[in-house]
């Protein structure tokens, strides 16, 4: 098997859930992935040759995770990682005859900024996406699902985890403390819009199922979460109480966040800064929003089923800080 992007939360997690079942596994990303009993090969999936070297003989199956995720940056930058990687990756992958191929998507290719409410997989949408990622991701997503499967072909299965969380993580859960122990972190309008959110163990699990079941499910993309929708305040207080750090308790109107995110986006394209910018449209509409998915098809279609609970993550987390302040 082979794992891209496997220095990140995510893809190490399902790389280290290939390993543990005794799979053969490979990981293509630029550095180190950390991850004990796979094979690192080190370079980026825009590279032809090195995917050429990483997908190498007899690998059979793909999950593919690298991705330029980045709520800033230039668009050509998310051009050539997100839809050039994949297709260099894809047709590396066609052309060895790998067998089966999974696109990790994002629920984001198909949110145009209003609420999602009880949905499932809604067509990917590189016009009404918000935002370079979200644009390309679906763009991506497009070009992995348009190619032909069946015995003789590579089958393709995107899957889309949303909100992916947990210990180590540095994307949401350090940035979410972080900017609550400075007193940065508002909660937008009254943080009482129902996301859904996923688990790091559950997203990697479900991506493996999407592996194992790709000749089946052919063609098709799946949100994944852990299928219990929590308030944005619920879910940022279980976060920053977990870390021992006072739950965000100040507000702001969701028009005025979104208002200033696009103006902190246009002085970060003149002047960006060090880390990701603090405020975007594309943050304000997700922490202001609705977004939570019907489980049913991911769930019967992957054979597949959450184990760890929201509130058992929450119990890990605080292990985790726990372990960490001791």
């Amino acid at each position: 098997m082979l794992v891209t992007g496997a220095s990140g939360l995510l893809g190490g997690a399902v790389a280290r859930a290939l390993v543990a079942r005794g799979d053969d596994v490979r990981t293509l990303q630029r550095r180190a992935s950390g991850v004990a009993g796979a094979t690192d090969v080190a370079g980026s999936v825009t590279d032809p040759a090195v995917v050429t070297r990483a997908l190498g003989d007899g690998v059979d199956g793909v999950v593919h995770l690298a991705a330029k995720v980045s709520l800033a940056g230039e668009p050509e930058e998310f051009d050539a990682v997100n839809v050039g990687g994949t297709a260099t990756l894809l047709e590396a992958a066609r052309r060895a005859g790998v067998p089966r191929f999974v696109q990790v998507s994002s629920p984001s290719v198909a949110h145009a900024g209003t609420s999602l409410v009880g949905v499932g997989a809604e067509p990917a949408d590189p016009v009404g996406a918000h935002g370079d990622y979200a644009r390309t991701k679906a763009l991506a997503e497009l070009l992995a699902l348009a190619g032909d499967g069946g015995p003789a072909g590579t089958s393709v299965v995107a899957v889309r985890p949303h909100l992916v969380w947990g210990p180590g993580d540095t994307q949401l859960v350090e940035r979410v403390i972080d900017r609550a122990a400075r007193g940065r972190l508002p909660l937008l309008g009254h943080g009482a819009a129902l996301i859904d959110s996923t688990y790091v163990d559950n997203a990697a699990d479900g991506i493996v199922a999407a592996l194992d079941r790709a000749p089946d499910v052919h063609g098709r993309a799946y949100v994944l979460t852990n299928g219990e929708p929590r308030t944005v305040a619920d879910l940022l207080a279980g976060i920053c109480r977990a870390a021992g750090v006072r739950p965000p308790a100040w507000r702001v109107p969701a028009g005025l966040a979104g208002a200033a995110g696009g103006a902190v986006e246009a002085l970060w394209r003149v002047r960006p800064g060090a880390d990701e910018p603090p405020m975007t449209r594309f943050l304000a509409e997700q922490l202001s929003t609705a977004h939570w998915f019907d489980q049913r098809a991911t769930r019967a279609d992957l054979r597949w089923r959450p184990a760890v609970s929201v509130d058992e993550g929450l119990d890990r987390l605080a292990a985790y800080y726990g372990g960490r302040a001791g």
